[in-house]
């Protein structure tokens, strides 16, 4: 649950951040970042971190075939399973 950020410690607002990533909302505009320099320096470290990350790893969709593999993979494991 993300509490309200308005008055909390650097180390509350820290706890909350991965909810607060992970709401998809814009930190940007968040009371406490807009109010602690300390932790706008953390978010751009981040923000920095991910964008190599993404330049490392880009996204690549996997091919159509893959999904076809899966799915007789996973139809003839429920026809033939394995005895283990």
């Amino acid at each position: 649950m993300i509490q309200n950020t308005n008055h909390v410690s650097c180390a509350a607002f820290q706890a909350q951040l991965a909810d607060l990533i992970g709401s998809g909302e814009s930190i940007a505009g968040n009371p406490h970042i807009q109010s602690c320099e300390n932790c706008r320096a953390l978010m751009a470290d981040l923000e920095t971190i991910a964008g190599a990350v993404r330049e490392l790893f880009p996204l690549a969709e996997p091919a159509d075939a893959l999904w076809e593999q899966i799915e007789s993979a996973i139809e003839h494991e429920q026809i033939t399973p394995s005895q283990g």
